[in-house]
């Protein structure tokens, strides 16, 4: 496995982080844990948007056509890359591409869970759209920030380790 990467104190190769940046709640979270392991960070979004700057840090704004964004952050997906994203299909895309990929509130998305979830915000769509359900998801809370930041640094030892046992 090869990985796009930067060194850190310990020999470790670590992955990128692409990020879903235009309406990203956990954006201050992904700066913090990319400081901590020396991760470069790629924030994708159809205008520029403020950020800590840096050599770790790449803005990347796109077209603002309804699926620049998504096309980049899924052509940049690579096995070596962790995906932030609260977008289901777009998910789905980037773990076609082999890339890990975390929503907002901290859970993993994966082979085995992307369906269901499509599956639902489809249903849950369908209801909406019906005016048999109104509304959408519970307010962003500070547990789920709490859930995200543990994840993804879970997520990145993870792929340390992967890295290392592959070596």
């Amino acid at each position: 496995m090869t990985f796009f990467c930067h060194s850190i104190s310990w020999g470790c190769l670590v992955p990128e982080i692409i990020v879903d940046a235009d309406a990203c709640p956990v954006k201050d979270e992904v700066y913090k844990v990319a400081r901590r392991y020396g991760l470069p960070v790629i924030l994708v979004a159809n205008s520029w948007l403020n950020h800590p700057g840096g050599k770790q840090i790449e803005m990347v704004v796109v077209e603002t056509d309804h699926d620049s964004a998504d096309d980049e952050i899924a052509r940049k997906a690579t096995r070596s890359a962790i995906v932030i994203t609260g977008d289901i299909p777009l998910a789905a895309r980037c773990l076609d591409s082999g890339a890990r990929v975390l929503g907002h509130r901290g859970r993993e998305f994966t082979q085995d869970n992307v369906v269901e979830a499509l599956a639902t915000r489809h249903l849950l769509t369908q209801l909406r759209d019906r005016g048999t359900m109104l509304g959408g998801p519970q307010p962003f809370a500070k547990k789920d920030r709490s859930r995200f930041l543990q994840k993804l640094d879970q997520l990145v030892n993870v792929m340390q380790r992967e890295e290392e046992a592959d070596r």
